[in-house]
């Protein structure tokens, strides 16, 4: 049974995703491709490598794997880097408690060595300044910190500055499970939407999105993403990450790519 509360963002949300944008013309679309042409290094070379240079910006990027398989270590490193070599301010949505800021210090640590080894104390400050960090346990609340977000990049571009590159929840499938399971078609209604206004924020102002992903069992019991058919035609960029038991080798295959092939797959260490 749907709240009334709930039945009305449903319908609030629906009406918005029946506006669709003014058909493109070849030119346009050329142009907004190259202004989105940018990408952001993740830190990590393996996962570069599989994603043509990192995350491109004005997409949406999902990296699923199962628990302790890496994922949140993966999204550290990315914010450390984005903030760091890029210069950029990070969005990060923590949907379990697991963000660490002494796990960020431990990898600028790493990313700035050796160059600025005395200037460790002011680059931490700037980078620990450049990521904001807001704990989202539904998806009601993810959906009020993505509007929040959007007013304020709306006035950001309106004086010619936007500050925030990359948007990253972990895990996105934490605040969706749950509507899926208890309302069908309204849940699944409510999963698309939260990915269009991703879309739209990634699109609109040039960001890149990073979202977290869990896996569930497949054909022959070999781990798939969850959140259902339906999902996996959303994201931009899929990726399945896993982790060798008792190691620090992570394994990562490319599921999906609009300018690659699916399939190809690299191996990468995150140092503790």
């Amino acid at each position: 049974m749907v709240s009334e509360s709930m039945g009305s963002s449903i319908g609030q949300f629906s009406r918005w995703d029946g506006l669709h944008r003014p058909w493109s013309n070849g030119v346009e679309l050329m142009e907004d491709a190259q202004k989105n042409k940018h990408v952001l290094s993740t830190g990590c070379e393996g996962m570069d490598f599989l994603l043509r240079g990192g995350l491109h910006k004005g997409q949406v990027t999902e990296l699923a794997g199962p628990s302790s398989s890496g994922k949140t270590q993966f999204c550290l490193l990315t914010a450390s880097t984005v903030a760091y070599k890029h210069m950029g301010g990070v969005i990060y949505l923590d949907t379990g408690n697991s963000f660490s800021a002494k796990r960020i210090a431990q990898f600028l640590n790493q990313i700035s060595r050796p160059a600025f080894d005395e200037m460790q104390p002011i680059v931490l400050q700037k980078v620990m300044n450049s990521i904001l960090c807001q704990s989202v346990f539904d998806i009601f609340s993810m959906f009020d910190v993505l509007h929040c977000l959007e007013s304020k990049l709306k006035s950001q571009m309106c004086r010619g500055d936007n500050d925030e590159i990359l948007i990253i929840i972990d895990s996105i499938s934490s605040l969706i499970t749950p509507i899926l399971g208890s309302s069908g078609s309204q849940g699944r209604a409510l999963m698309v939407s939260a990915m269009s206004l991703l879309k739209k924020l990634a699109h609109e102002y040039n960001l890149a999105v990073l979202v977290t992903n869990h896996t569930v069992g497949g054909d022959g019991g070999i781990p798939k993403p969850a959140l259902g058919e339906s999902w996996k035609t959303l994201t931009h960029v899929r990726l399945l990450l896993s982790r060798d038991c008792g190691s620090d080798t992570y394994h990562v295959s490319l599921l999906k790519h609009p300018s690659a092939a699916s399939g190809k797959a690299a191996k990468f260490i995150i140092n503790n």
